[in-house]
């Protein structure tokens, strides 16, 4: 066998044993289609649910806001003078968009170091375990889509002390965020 053959077919494995399933489902817009989809999101979105008492249709929303329900989604590089890359926007990374140091006080608290940004089930518990103590600290309901969004994209502090009112963007994100969860919670309701 010659040399490039073997190049080829090793090359072929190697590609082949590649990271997980991380495009979005098809159509975002249909929790039910999302569901059918991917049945691996349903068992973490319930274990989540049950376990912190964040609805689904919350989780999905933020999710979804976060990372179209790609599971390594990553920020934007910057560049200087338009061309030269100088890094990312920020450390955010998988279906959460959890940042480096919130997701090792996490991990350190609840998940373990095993846990992983990219896999649904762990993207899911971190979700619940924030927006648990969101409502433990601020007390915001669990299923108040927009107020938990808020708290989540500007960190607790941020929230407490309404720094969101200075952006008009964010709080037009968080709305859309808040529809989103409705809409996916009266999908949820008919899904079988």
């Amino acid at each position: 066998m010659s040399r490039t053959l073997r190049a080829a077919i090793l090359l072929i494995l190697l590609a082949s044993c590649g990271g997980g399933n991380f495009k979005a489902p098809r159509n975002l817009d249909n929790a039910c289609a999302i569901l059918a989809q991917r049945p691996s999101y349903w068992k973490a979105l319930k274990r989540t649910e049950r376990k912190w008492g964040v609805p689904a249709s919350v989780q999905m929303a933020a999710i979804y806001q976060e990372s179209k329900f790609i599971g390594n989604a990553r920020t934007p590089h910057r560049y200087v003078l338009g061309v030269i890359p100088m890094g990312r926007q920020s450390s955010a990374y998988g279906y959460s968009q959890a940042l480096d140091g919130t997701w090792e006080e996490y991990q350190k608290e609840e998940g373990g170091r095993g846990t992983k940004r990219d896999r649904i089930e762990d993207a899911t518990d971190f979700m619940g375990w924030y927006m648990h103590n969101s409502t433990e600290r601020l007390g915001i309901s669990k299923s108040d889509a927009r107020a938990q969004y808020l708290a989540y994209h500007e960190g607790r502090t941020g929230y407490a002390n309404q720094s969101y009112q200075g952006k008009p963007w964010l709080v037009e994100v968080a709305g859309a965020v808040e529809a989103r969860a409705v809409m996916y919670e009266s999908q949820l309701s008919g899904c079988r």
